[in-house]
């Protein structure tokens, strides 16, 4: 099993950092000016089109403030947008064992391997190792460009369509729950939550948070995750 960005990152921040909890950091902002993806453009025909022929685009967020001097690493997420009546995108809860945010939310995904023919095989193998979701339901889409983390990891974001029978098998050492929010909530500002922090060692950041009410459960989609998907909502809204 290879390490993903989420179980190597929590390895090497000093603790300080491991403890910080994004929810008590106060909302700056909300993009409710912005416009949400209509409904008929998170269409599966829709999708391809847009991979087919992409737009001209500026992806919105690309880096984050570098933390640590490590060399930098290669790695690439799925992004499964899973076809159902209303699309969904698939997200996991990491385990505690692998991050000390406990519910932390992020894509399937990991580190790039030499073994790998590519960056959708790498996503794709990643997908398989964590949740089971086997290739034979992915449709590969396409790439968005790279987000650099705080820790140094390219990580470069697959896009792809997931047929809706597809069964999970859940690797209980990565990650502790599988779930999906809609397509449309993540696709709209108004739920792009803006947030900015100046640490003790003056180093400022800003990053989003896309927190959605499943029942009872609060799915925390911030950071690295939700930068990756602001910058899908800015191509499929160009």
């Amino acid at each position: 099993m290879r390490a993903s960005p989420v179980e190597t990152i929590n390895a090497v921040i000093p603790p300080v950092l491991q403890s910080f909890d994004p929810r008590e950091v106060p909302v700056s902002g909300i993009d409710t000016g912005l416009p949400a993806v209509a409904n008929d453009r998170l269409s599966a025909r829709a999708l391809r089109a847009r991979f087919a022929t992409p737009p001209a685009w500026t992806p919105e967020m690309r880096r984050e403030p570098r933390l640590l001097d490590r060399p930098p690493a290669q790695a690439a997420v799925l992004i499964p947008i899973v076809m159902r009546d209303e699309p969904t995108v698939l997200l996991t809860e990491r385990t505690t064992n692998l991050s000390t945010h406990s519910g932390q939310v992020a894509f399937p995904g990991g580190r790039v391997d030499p073994e790998d023919a590519n960056i959708a095989a790498a996503a794709l193998r990643e997908a398989w190792e964590e949740v089971g979701l086997s290739a034979e339901y992915i449709e590969v889409l396409g790439s968005l460009p790279t987000y650099t983390t705080i820790t140094s990891f390219i990580v470069t974001p697959v896009v792809a369509l997931v047929r809706p029978d597809f069964e999970l098998n859940i690797n209980p050492f990565e990650v502790a729950e599988a779930f999906e929010v809609p397509f449309g909530f993540l696709m709209n500002p108004a739920n792009h939550r803006r947030h900015s922090l100046t640490g003790d060692d003056q180093m400022s950041r800003e990053w989003l948070s896309m927190p959605y009410q499943d029942g009872p459960h609060e799915r925390y989609v911030w950071g690295a995750t939700a930068g990756m998907l602001r910058n899908l909502y800015r191509f499929l809204s160009a």
